[in-house]
């Protein structure tokens, strides 16, 4: 039996000295080059034939990438070739940061999450990332090295569609800045999938709630879905609801409601549109109330 996947095409493995020399090897090669960070995810769209470059330019390590650190005014800086799992064990994520520890740690394997980082999962911009949402919905902002020198990409309009950023050739992401988040706040990562382990989502949703006395309800709400939508979706009409009216079973059914008919995912061999469509419901739900329950024993 032939194998579907015969391995790695013939690339070049490039170690430039500085971004500066990245940087212009990449706009040189642009649609033939790419950044190389973990790449658990670059291997396997090479190998499958839908990543096509000749060259691997690998940025691990260059001008703070490879570093991570909290301040507990500023916040958390993670550098773009900091793994997973190292993110997820800091004492100060699992503290301050509990949504994101908590997708990172549905993210495939711990051996992958090894290899895998935050950054890389950005940039790869599939719909279906477990992190993005967490990291969506605490202010993520990017740092990212061009042309023209350093810039900020906030994540809220960062994504243009599947594998489409805000990116150009030649731009290298040295890390992600989150802020503070809202003091008491509670977060909630649902994800259905295939099997338990290693899987993509087939429906994700992320909630964040944190207290706040200047609003109706008393308390505040950012829904972020995810593999429902070509790119990771706010949904801002629910998060409305949950602001203007009180807080009760009939309300969060009313946001779920609204997250569901926010999103237009796609059928294919994972799961259909109706299916993902009615889990977003469900799940938002779930999520929400849960989030709530939290919020209101800690009140």
């Amino acid at each position: 039996m032939q194998n579907p996947h015969p391995g790695l095409p013939e690339i070049e493995y490039i170690k430039p000295a500085s971004l500066e020399e990245a940087s212009k090897f990449l706009a040189a090669h642009a649609g033939e080059a790419r950044p190389f960070l973990g790449g658990t995810d670059t291997f396997v769209r090479m190998r499958d034939g839908v990543w096509k470059d000749k060259y691997l330019v690998d940025v691990k390590g260059l001008d703070g990438t490879a570093q991570v650190s909290f301040d507990p005014e500023k916040g958390l800086t993670i550098g773009a070739g900091v793994p997973m799992n190292r993110v997820e064990a800091m004492p100060e994520v699992r503290e301050h940061y509990p949504l994101l520890a908590e997708a990172i740690r549905t993210v495939a394997s711990y051996q992958l999450r090894n290899r895998a980082t935050i950054v890389g999962n950005i940039c790869n911009a599939s719909p279906a990332g477990d992190t993005i949402g967490a990291c969506m919905l605490y202010g993520g902002v990017l740092k990212v090295f061009g042309a023209d020198g350093v810039r900020e990409e906030p994540l809220a309009t960062f994504f243009k569609g599947p594998g489409k950023t805000n990116l150009k050739p030649g731009d290298i992401a040295l890390s992600l800045h989150l802020p503070l988040p809202p003091k008491g706040h509670v977060g909630r990562y649902i994800k259905v999938a295939r099997n338990k382990l290693g899987d993509l989502a087939i429906v994700g949703v992320s909630v964040l709630g944190y207290p706040d006395a200047t609003v109706t309800s008393g308390f505040r709400f950012l829904i972020a879905l995810a593999s429902v939508a070509p790119v990771p979706l706010r949904v801002p009409a629910a998060e409305k609801v949950l602001v203007e009216k009180g807080i009760d079973e009939a309300t969060i059914a009313e946001a779920a409601q609204i997250a569901m008919d926010s999103c237009s995912p796609i059928d294919d061999v994972r799961g259909s549109a109706q299916y993902r469509k009615h889990m977003v419901r469900n799940m938002t739900r779930r999520a929400v109330t849960e989030v709530w329950q939290k919020l209101t024993q800690a009140a």
